[in-house]
């Protein structure tokens, strides 16, 4: 079992800034040290004991050659694997050290068991290795942190992995560096928008609100529990406020030291559109709402039920900031679009209006349905750059899969699927 610095108990509260630190290793190994005590609930059930299992290091499932497949690149696994059913919300992190690079990707994905959380690893970020079972070494791919058993827990439901962050802390005292994952979690209360299909499977069918866990390997995790009752970091918002049926999908940006943003989203009631909110915090565990950002595009645009599941990154060339976010249309048609400010905190403006990737036009398409859950990463690299863009696809079945796109050309603006 994974244990923590005694720092990490019930009345931990940290009161010092957060800042970067570098990945110990390309697959971190360091372990906790000895003597350390455990004082948060674990990533698996109490009284789980894992026990070991081969590990698959096979691809995702081979695409055919068709333009029905043009942009996936990692689809749902085997059967009985822990993600035969579904796969999305990407976070993909890319690290470079002496001249190697090493993808990782946490995922969603849900097997006869229900939802999980899982890692995979790349030379490429293309193509995927992956687990079909429980990791159980500080380099093993496969399921890393399941929902809560702990009947009062805001998790108990679904996990979703939102966005994931390496920071170090003077109050954490075990050496190395510390994978800090903040998730969505929901519990078994549901949650009904007017108007939103049944199917979706992009939205939150229960009440969603967001979660922390640690780790210092990137797959063994220990939830830290936030100021809320559930475990949570915070509540929804109070009754005519624009958060107050949910709080999910919490994007997490370092913008300084003692100075972090969260941008989440919900359904704003009021309304009646979907949109984006920010939080601040000095430490990344205690958040203060600054209230909505983003919310529904103009009249007959495809964002015009409002936008979701945003992720926002600061451009390394000219600090600006810019949102990829899930447009949703009135008929609740999904895409993806772009939005930009100047200091992450007000003055959101959409790029253009227009769409930056677009569902498949083949019928038979494994993204026909939808694409949302944007992951955009910027990659600065020799004085050269690249952008790229992975996304939760839904095909008409509606089994979903995870694709990547790139930018066409040296300007932001349209993204092109991986062929």
């Amino acid at each position: 079992m994974m244990v923590l610095p005694a720092c990490f108990h019930k009345s931990y509260m940290p009161t010092t800034s957060l800042v970067f630190a570098s990945p110990p290793s390309l697959l971190p190994s360091p372990s906790f040290s000895k003597g350390y005590t455990t004082s948060r609930r674990s990533s698996f059930p109490e009284g789980h004991r894992q026990q070991p299992q081969p590990i698959s290091t096979a691809r995702s499932s081979p695409l055919p050659s068709s333009t029905s497949c043009h942009g996936l690149v990692f689809d749902v696994g085997p059967a009985p694997s822990w993600d035969s059913h579904e796969v999305g919300s990407p976070v993909v992190k890319r690290y470079v050290r002496d001249d190697e690079e090493r993808w990782l990707m946490w995922y969603h994905g849900r097997g006869d068991e229900g939802d999980s959380i899982g890692v995979a690893v790349s030379g490429n970020g293309i193509h995927w290795e992956r687990g079909s079972g429980p990791v159980t070494t500080s380099d093993d791919v496969g399921q890393v942190m399941r929902r809560s058993s702990d009947w009062w827990a805001f998790d108990t439901a679904s996990v979703r992995p939102s966005d994931v962050l390496i920071m170090s802390s003077d109050k954490l005292t075990a050496p190395g560096a510390v994978y800090w994952l903040y998730y969505t979690g929901s519990s078994q209360e549901k949650l009904e928008i007017p108007g939103e299909d049944a199917g979706d499977q992009c939205r939150p069918r229960f009440v969603s609100l967001p979660g922390l866990a640690i780790s210092q390997d990137g797959r063994h995790w220990a939830r830290i529990e936030g100021e809320h009752h559930s475990g949570a970091l915070f509540d929804a918002g109070s009754a005519g406020e624009w958060d107050a049926l949910s709080a999910a999908s919490p994007k997490v940006v370092y913008h300084g030291r003692g100075d972090l943003r969260m941008y989440y989203h919900s359904f704003d009631q009021r309304n009646g559109h979907h949109a984006v909110g920010i939080a601040r915090s000095r430490d990344g565990i205690r958040w203060v709402k600054l209230g909505e950002v983003l919310g529904r595009g103009p009249a007959g645009s495809f964002d015009e039920a409002g936008a979701r599941n945003a992720h926002v990154v600061r451009n390394q060339r000219d600090g600006s900031y810019l949102m990829a976010y899930e447009g949703v249309s009135v008929e609740g048609a999904t895409r993806v679009g772009l939005a930009v400010s100047s200091d992450g905190l007000k003055n959101w403006r959409r790029w253009g209006g227009e769409v930056i990737l677009e569902p498949s036009t083949d019928e038979d398409g494994w993204d026909s349905r939808g694409v949302g859950a944007p992951c955009l990463l910027q990659i600065m690299e020799g004085g050269g750059e690249e952008w790229r863009l992975y996304y939760t696809g839904i095909g008409k079945d509606g089994r979903a899969g995870i694709g990547m796109a790139v930018l066409e050309g040296s300007e932001l603006g349209s993204f092109k699927k991986w062929v």
